[in-house]
């Protein structure tokens, strides 16, 4: 009454085989996603420092970029020259916002040096806003 099936079924077929897309396990993915954050921090922090120069983030800037060359196995980041002029509470905002996530995903992955420069960027952001808020 029916035709009997002719070729094996796709799931029996992808259920033994690697498949063909690499994957990351989760140590690759979080080091992936501490760069991104702590690149985007620098982008950041590169933009206050053509607004605001300063010592504090000139070496924060130089910091960053340590760590990014380092979770990127090397390869220096993307250094943001400025686009648009924003205010500086809006930057330091932002970067407080950033620094919070890569200091998230420093503390899951046990980067003690990262999560120390996230905290610390965080501690100097936040005061930076609220001087420019009440100043």
């Amino acid at each position: 009454m029916y035709e009997p099936i002719r070729s094996k079924s796709v799931h029996s077929t992808m259920a033994g085989t690697p498949s063909d897309f690499p994957h990351r396990t989760r140590e690759e993915e979080l080091e992936f996603q501490l760069a991104g954050h702590l690149a985007a921090l620098l982008a950041v922090t590169d933009e206050l420092r053509a607004l605001t120069p300063s010592t504090d983030l000139d070496a924060a800037a130089t910091r960053l970029a340590e760590q990014v060359t380092r979770l990127r196995g090397g390869r220096t980041p993307v250094r943001a020259a400025l686009t648009t002029v924003q205010q500086p509470a809006a930057l330091h905002a932002r970067a407080h916002a950033l620094a919070g996530r890569a200091l998230v995903v420093a503390a899951s992955r046990a980067d003690t040096a990262a999560a120390i420069l996230a905290a610390e960027r965080m501690d100097a952001h936040a005061a930076a806003t609220e001087l420019t808020t009440t100043g």
